[in-house]
């Protein structure tokens, strides 16, 4: 699974709006937006936030 998709797939299975996943990880919408489209892909440090962010929600992606 591409980094984008686990982005829109850990928001959707919250049922969170763009604007509200980037709100509880600490970005701006635009970049969310960026990361799901495959623009950008985030740093190391928002990876790692991303990553925990995900364990604390528990979810969990199908590699």
């Amino acid at each position: 699974m591409e980094y984008k998709d686990k982005v829109k797939f850990a928001r959707q299975k919250l049922m969170l709006s763009q604007a509200d996943f980037a709100k509880k990880l600490g970005v701006a919408f635009s970049t969310v937006n960026e990361w799901e489209n495959g623009v950008r892909h985030p740093n190391y440090i928002m990876q790692r936030k991303f990553a925990a962010f995900c364990e604390e929600n528990n979810i969990v992606f199908e590699d």
